[in-house]
Parts: structure tokens; sequence; C-alpha cells
């Protein structure tokens, strides 16, 4: 059983309508929308990283499930479970200073020490309209935008897993790893932008107030791959989805840092995950105002199929991405299928 089939049969065993969204939307006289990620140690990062970072990219990508829902961060809640020697201010003085430019209170949680550091954090959102956006409001005749590009952190995570490092402003690179100039800043981008990850939050919130004039628009954060995820909206739509694969927005000299790494740039962009963008629809007639970057990637159609579209041909895209049930640590998931 993958990880998308255990949360479908949650979904059905429990009979909850909360399970299955990036968050759970508690509504009531006081709406809360509840989110939990975490970061573990040989799976979402290397042993070795700085505590400042860990504690950047729990927020991040905690924060960005709230993006996907169009909802402003309030509390965070934190488990955190340290190895020998962690250094626990250093991580919190992180936490903390991040915390306070998202304006998220940490307001409790649990301490432990472990043979390995895992650090789970539970965010509490309210949401920025009377409803918050979710997966299931894809409609046939939408298009399809990205927030921004796909494929650079799976880059980044690749050169991380080969020991490539933040280092304050600074990214070190591996020592064997020697490329043209292009390709060595692409390199440090792909590496920043894989440790230091930026949700979008601005997005999110224009999104969720749009719908009140334009209908609601499905969307959903890039955490596990571009296809996979799109997969998840349309199953949760009841869609089916065409994806212009020329169309897909890539950071400057992806493809060539791709062929230094020797990947497919296509698997980084399609399978990759961990870009922490949003993908979502509008209606034909709409489009996000240009401070945000979008770009229109593909369009919503009746039945369930999800193909792409290259150089005029229609193929099958398949779910590929990572899976927390079948894919293990930080060097495997870069060659998840």
């Amino acid at each position: 059983m993958n990880e998308d089939q255990l949360i479908g049969w949650l979904r059905h065993r429990t009979g909850s309508r909360l399970i299955g969204d990036d968050g759970a939307w508690i509504s009531g006289s006081d709406s809360w929308v509840v989110t939990m990620d975490s970061q573990i140690a040989g799976v979402h990062f290397p042993p070795d990283l700085d505590p400042a970072q860990i504690a950047h990219r729990l927020l991040a990508v905690n924060l960005s499930d709230l993006a996907a829902m169009g909802s402003e961060p309030a509390f965070a809640f934190l488990a955190l479970a340290a190895a020998p020697g962690f250094d626990h201010r250093r991580f919190f003085e992180a936490l903390l200073r991040a915390g306070e430019s998202y304006r998220v209170e940490l307001a409790g949680g649990d301490l432990a020490a472990a043979a390995a550091t895992s650090a789970v954090m539970t965010l509490l959102g309210r949401p920025a309209a009377s409803q918050p956006l979710t997966r299931n409001a894809a409609r046939p005749g939408d298009r399809l935008w990205l927030g921004g590009s796909v494929g650079e952190s799976a880059a980044g995570c690749r050169l991380v897993s080969m020991g490539a490092r933040v280092e304050g402003q600074r990214v070190q690179l591996p020592a064997d790893f020697t490329v043209q100039a292009p390709v060595t800043r692409a390199a440090r981008r792909a590496v920043r932008r894989h440790l230091l990850p930026s949700p979008q939050l601005e997005l999110g919130h224009w999104l969720v107030r749009c719908s009140a004039t334009a209908g609601r628009p499905a969307a959903i954060d890039v955490s596990d791959g571009l296809a996979r995820d799109l997969h998840r909206l349309c199953s949760a739509s009841g869609v089916g989805a065409e994806l212009d694969l020329e169309r897909i927005p890539l950071a400057t000299d992806l493809k060539d840092l791709a062929t230094s790494l020797d990947h497919d740039w296509r698997d980084f962009a399609l399978g990759g995950g961990e870009d922490y963008v949003l993908l979502f629809t509008l209606p034909l007639q709409q489009q996000p105002p240009s401070r945000f970057s979008c770009t229109p990637v593909g369009s919503i159609v009746e039945g369930s199929e999800v193909v792409i579209l290259e150089q005029g041909r229609k193929t099958e895209l398949g779910p590929r991405g990572w899976d927390h049930l079948q894919n293990h640590c930080l060097i495997d998931k870069k060659k998840a299928p």
C-alpha cells in the first residue's frame, strides 16, 4: 500500500471529511486550518545539517501547506527529538526569528533525546476567507497554473546528498563537482532553494480572496513532485488534466545542471518534489497578478486521465514523485520513478 492508498483507506475507514487535503479545516464559531509536517535526519536532511536550517525548513514546509489552503499562520506546536550534540539554542533562535517574520507564535510542544534528530510541527492557521482553498474545486475548462519554477529543489537535494551545504551567506559545493560558471551559479541557487524554501503565502491569500468573484480555485502545494501532486488534485476534483511540458517554468540553466548530475531534467521537474510552489486552477478569463510570476501550464479536462503534451503529442503522465511509504532516504528520493 502506497501513501495515497493508505490515506484513501483512512478517509474511508474514519468517514472523515478532514483527511486528505494539505490541512484540515475545522469549522465552527472559531475556524482553524491545522497542518502537520516533519523533518527527519537521513530522510529530509543529512544528519550534519545546521540546526538553524532544519528549523527554517520545518517551518517553511508547514507554512506551504497553509499557503495551499489560503490561510493565515498563527500558532505552532513542536515535538523535537534531538540526537546527542544537537545545538538546541541555535535551532530555536532560528525558529523564533522565522516565526516572527511570518507572525507565528510557538505555543508549546515536547522535547526528547533520540539517536537521530526528528522534528515534527503542528501549525494552526486562520482561514483568510469564509472557506479555505481545497484540492477538490477544479472544473473542466479551468486553466492550470504554477506559482513558480519546479525541479530546482530536486537538483539541490542531489547536490546536498553529495555534500553541498549553505554556510552563512555562501553555498559550498562538493569538491568533486566541477562545472562551468553558469552551471555553478545554477547549482548554488538549487542548494539554497532546497535547504531554505520559501512558502507562497501571499499567493495563497490572493487565491482564496479571488474565489468570491470568480469561483473557488483548487490548489495544492508541490511538495512530492509536480506529476504526483497534479494527480492528487485531479483525483480530489474528479477531473483529468493536460500538462504542457514546454510551458513548465524552469530555473535558469536547470537543464544543464541536471545533465551535469547525470539526470534528465524532466525527472527533476515532474517528479523531484520539494519545490513548495502552488499548483492551482483558475477560470479561463482570470489570471494571477503579474507580481506573483505565475505560469499557465495546462488545462483541466473531463474524465480522469492525466496526460502530458510534448511536441504536439499526448502521452499518459503517471504519478511519479516522492512516496513517504516507499522512499526511505535522501539519496533514494532522487531515484523515485
